[in-house]
């Protein structure tokens, strides 16, 4: 999930309207933040548009020959630019904001240069485009900004005067590149299965195009079409022989991707405290599983065998999304009546994903509302219904659509979680710097386990199990990844550890491997590692304060701080929190 934060505006929600009034240093602090904006306009305007920089939904992105050195020459500058402000500044936030900032430049910096000395540069193309057009095709998107979508797709088609299409934009830059020795290829499981899901990218299109009744595009529709028929002959003929076998990153890459995604643990740390976590979740999954097969007269005990039973208790296609937005009501409704954290009046929303929203992202998660210029639009909890394995077959989850399931993942993707965590911030404000540029997968995915974990004693049985099976997937998250890439386990054992003791489907576990291997490597450990982190930050908190310590107040002052990274938030609770200024 990618999510990001644009803060201090006008908002209007249901009817409600939030105004944020943002204190002086704020406001400077964000003026320092728009240096890195600017650059992101330039270089990823879908990106930028998407979190709300306005004036920009026209722009592509181009792989133009000098695309890396641009960028690195301009990341280098704004840096600089950064610097210069911190040995002027005197305010304590707005200097601790820049130095986030500057961190940020620092690390797009290295990520560019490692993946450009280490990689052939290929690109999923289907995939870009989709994305690009799907930004501006969705229901909250203001109609007077849909047409953009069609001038995106004539220029990624080349039918615009002055525009290369990206497919040869592509094909050139992995041939230019093919001429440096020693750069390594994409995973060859990677290739397969972008040229597995091409067509879906394609089909996705087109149904955005219809839906939102675009005009003029079958031109360049017919020419993706072909161009993308073309790529893919490309890939498999160019490509794939240049793919390597072996899916694991080098490590000193792997390590900046941990890194990146805010893991402050070693990969041996996070095995041994994985291993050790995982271990405890199954102790703690024993008695609630026996309570449950006696209660419902089962023949096993075992936990993997009562998760099996409860799994065959589908919901049908057209009572997935009544259940579940009755069960958000439970769950709004023990957050109020124990004061666990502030919600909203506003409803949350919760949908279906399309089949080509399930291609770009295979598992639950919570698209972030443009926090910057909102015009109203916000976050949504997003439902996959399957994937397909690396030769293209379907699999079907049977994970998300039965009454047990339903509590902890609302309690992770909505309310209190992500949800919460995002929209809130629209309406409370937070500095850029805090919310965009500290943000990482430990910071976020760190209250989403945090907030299924306090959660839990207010479900039942059955939703106690289900939540603990999700915390076990997290445990084994943080050691298979690091595993399989030093080659301790291959995928296979993987698949084995994630359907036979994690109990997952062939669906879920095959996205799972995906993910570790090659989808995004690093990434998934990051959620065990932030909900340890936010655990200690608690604990301490409440030591300190003993009967003074008030979760409500707790949850809304971690809120309040934005997407500040463990350390920052640690000392942020200490100082402002525990121990405020008289």
């Amino acid at each position: 999930m990618r999510v990001v934060i644009r803060t201090f505006l006008l908002l209007s929600i249901a009817g409600a309207t939030f105004a944020q009034t943002p204190p002086a240093w704020v406001t400077r602090s964000n003026q320092n933040a728009q240096i890195l904006i600017d650059v992101e306009a330039k270089y990823a305007p879908e990106d930028a548009a998407e979190e709300g920089v306005q004036g920009i939904d026209d722009r592509i992105t181009i792989l133009s020959p000098d695309r890396h050195d641009k960028l690195q020459a301009d990341l280098t500058a704004a840096r600089e630019q950064l610097q210069t402000r911190l040995a002027a500044e005197k305010d304590a936030l707005v200097r601790q904001d820049l130095q986030i900032l500057i961190q940020s430049a620092d690390r797009d910096i290295r990520n560019n240069d490692a993946v450009y000395k280490t990689f052939l540069p290929y690109t999923n193309v289907g995939l870009t485009i989709y994305s690009g057009v799907k930004i501006l095709l969705e229901d909250q998107i203001a109609a007077n900004r849909r047409p953009a979508a069609v001038v995106r797709l004539k220029k990624y088609t080349g039918l615009t005067q002055g525009f290369t299409a990206m497919t040869a934009a592509a094909e050139a830059r992995f041939r230019e590149r093919l001429k440096v020795p020693g750069l390594l290829g994409p995973s060859k499981e990677e290739v397969e299965k972008d040229l597995g899901d091409t067509n879906t990218y394609i089909t996705g299109i087109g149904l955005l195009l219809e839906k939102y009744r675009q005009k003029d595009y079958r031109a360049a529709m017919a020419k993706l079409k072909a161009q993308l028929t073309e790529y893919d002959a490309f890939v498999r003929r160019e490509v794939l022989p240049k793919a390597r076998t072996d899916f694991r990153l080098p490590p000193e890459i792997y390590k900046m991707r941990l890194a990146n995604s805010g893991v402050d643990y070693t990969p041996d740390e996070l095995k041994k405290v994985a291993h050790a976590g995982f271990t405890d979740i199954q102790a703690q999954m024993k008695p609630i599983a026996a309570r449950i097969a006696a209660a419902r007269k089962l023949p096993s005990s075992d936990y993997r065998d009562v998760i099996r039973e409860l799994k065959k208790e589908q919901l049908k296609s057209d009572e997935i999304l009544p259940h579940y937005r009755n069960r958000l009501a439970e769950i709004e409704a023990i957050v109020r009546t124990n004061r666990l954290v502030t919600l909203p009046t506003r409803p949350a929303i919760i949908r279906l994903a399309t089949e080509a929203e399930t291609a770009q992202q295979p598992a639950p998660h919570m698209t972030a509302p443009p926090l910057l210029n909102n015009k109203g639009e916000r976050g949504q909890f997003v439902l996959p219904m399957g994937t397909s394995g690396t030769g293209g077959e379907p699999l079907k989850y049977d994970d998300f659509n039965f009454a047990a399931a339903s509590w902890t993942l609302i309690s992770h993707e909505a309310r209190p979680g992500h949800e919460l965590q995002f929209d809130s911030m629209v309406e409370r404000g937070v500095s850029l710097a805090r919310a965009l540029y500290a943000f990482n997968s430990t910071n976020v995915e760190g209250w989403g386990l945090y907030a299924e974990w306090f959660m839990l004693p207010y479900m039942p049985d059955d939703g106690k199990l289900i939540s603990l099976q999700l915390r076990l997937l997290r445990a084994a998250r943080a050691f298979l990844d690091p595993e399989l890439q030093d080659g301790k386990v291959t995928p296979a054992d993987a698949m084995r550890v994630l359907q036979d003791d994690v109990v997952l489907s062939k669906a879920f576990a095959t996205e799972e491997v995906d993910r570790y291997t090659f989808r995004s490597p690093g990434q998934a450990v990051s959620y065990y590692d932030g909900f340890t982190r936010l655990l200690e930050i608690r604990q301490t908190a409440e030591k300190a304060m003993g009967a003074k310590f008030d979760v409500q107040r707790f949850h809304d002052f971690i809120l309040s701080q934005g997407l500040l990274p463990p350390i920052l938030l640690r000392k942020a609770v200490m100082e402002d929190f525990v121990n405020p200024a008289k």
